[in-house]
């Protein structure tokens, strides 16, 4: 029986990326930013335009993909729905190149039950073949063939267009049911 696929986006679906910009921009400035404060904006959007240049240079640093949070409840439910659901993760690397090598070694290291050939490395989304891609930028669902999930994060909170989950918890509900 063929299965379905889901892809899963990395960058704050299941790796808090978000969470490391926000380290990055008090390292530099030393002002703490609430991730309520951004609600409906991404971080280079918030904060005074003299920072907007240095925070969108951040995913160039070296070492920023390396040891992300892991967003909670997405290693259980990525386990479980693996079980039922051909898995892949779909992450838009080619903007980053200095990503790929800590982005394999990050799902490798905490999503090790994938196989390392369902990792997709991909500037257009719509080139991913799968029934669903769970991400959290609704411009990835342009063009893409399958059902597209919007996992909830500060900067698409105003987004009303999309089926939202907003945690790995409505994940599991949604695959439930």
């Amino acid at each position: 029986m063929h299965k379905q696929r889901i892809a899963i986006d990395m960058d704050e679906v299941v790796a808090d990326s978000l969470g490391r910009f926000l380290a990055f921009y008090e390292r530099d400035f030393g002002i703490k930013v609430d991730r309520v404060s951004l609600r409906g904006r991404h971080l280079f959007e918030a904060v005074p335009e003299a920072h907007r240049e240095v925070v969108r240079a951040y995913p160039r640093e070296a070492g920023f993909f390396h040891d992300l949070d892991v967003i909670d409840g997405s290693q259980a439910v990525v386990r479980e729905l693996s079980e039922r659901y051909e898995i892949f993760f779909a992450t838009a690397a080619m903007e980053y190149p200095n990503s790929f090598q800590p982005k394999y070694e990050w799902l490798h290291a905490h999503f090790s039950f994938v196989h390392w050939r369902n990792f997709i490395y991909c500037g257009d989304k719509s080139a991913v073949c799968a029934d669903f891609l769970i991400d959290d930028h609704a411009r990835n669902f342009i063009g893409f063939r399958g059902k597209g999930l919007l996992f909830s994060a500060p900067h698409n909170l105003l987004d009303t267009a999309h089926t939202r989950l907003q945690n790995w918890r409505e994940v599991r509900e949604f695959f439930s049911a």
